[in-house]
């Protein structure tokens, strides 16, 4: 089954919706110029929750080439629950994806496993697609540790989803070491987790889904360095952090296969 690489640019907290105007604008005008061809290459835009509906205004009003989608989603569908976003306010903004369980919201909120299964469920109910994200720190990775870490975190966050619902999703492999600081995991480290992540899918709900789901690649992904990533096998894109709030940059990771 032929996969479509996702190429989906974390925003994190960056740009006001102002400034997300501009930014997606440039990001498509670019990739005009650059001939870019959506069958070969998907572009996302992961922006914060201020910026959904000016970002869907602007790609649904222009028909532009992107899919867009949330950082994070709640676990509860409404209520008293101050600062939270449910998943069907999301869907009625037309997300395509949201991202969850980044490392950043497992450190900071301290999201478990179990909480980032119940979010999967949420969003695939509310009629998009989740872009869970697993991932070892460096001391698990200097114990070599990688692999038995991160498809612990697979079985419990894919917990209780059917083949077709794991099929439909997009796992996002990120190794926390290599997240903003410019050390980023080579092709075959890459490789070696996500051909793992992979196998266990297969194990877990069968062959079907384990050919049809994504898996992504994060950690520091480049123009310079995304051609050998997305060389792997098992590598199915990217989520992109700050090379996503430049333009030309994160064209080219878009339009990767021009140079593959």
């Amino acid at each position: 089954m032929a996969r479509t690489p996702l190429m989906a640019g974390n925003w994190k907290m960056n740009l006001d919706h102002v400034e997300a105007t501009g930014l997606v604008q440039k990001l498509a005008w670019t990739l005009d110029d650059l001939k870019y061809d959506a069958a070969k290459s998907e572009g996302a835009v992961i922006v914060p929750f201020t910026d959904l509906r000016t970002v869907q205004t602007l790609i649904e009003g222009d028909q532009l080439p992107l899919a867009f989608g949330a950082q994070d989603v709640s676990l509860y569908a409404s209520g008293a629950y101050t600062g939270e976003i449910s998943a069907a306010m999301l869907a009625k903004l037309n997300c395509a994806y949201v991202v969850i369980g980044h490392s950043e919201r497992r450190d900071y909120h301290a999201e478990t496993d179990e909480q980032i299964n119940a979010k999967a469920k949420i969003v695939q109910a509310a009629g998009m697609v989740p872009i869970v994200c697993v991932g070892e720190k460096l001391d698990i990775r200097k114990a070599g540790d990688q692999v038995p870490f991160v498809l612990a975190q697979v079985d419990k966050c894919l917990d209780g989803l059917s083949a077709d619902e794991v099929g439909a999703l997009v796992i996002a492999y990120e190794p926390v070491w290599a997240i903003g600081t410019g050390e980023v995991a080579t092709p075959e480290d890459a490789q070696e987790v996500c051909g793992a992540i992979r196998v266990r899918v297969a194990e877990l709900v069968g062959q079907t889904a384990a050919d049809a789901v994504r898996i992504q690649y994060g950690g520091s992904v480049k123009s310079s360095n995304i051609v050998d990533i997305m060389a792997q096998p098992d590598v199915d894109g990217a989520l992109v952090g700050g090379a996503s709030l430049d333009a030309g940059e994160f064209a080219k990771i878009i339009t990767f296969y021009q140079r593959a």
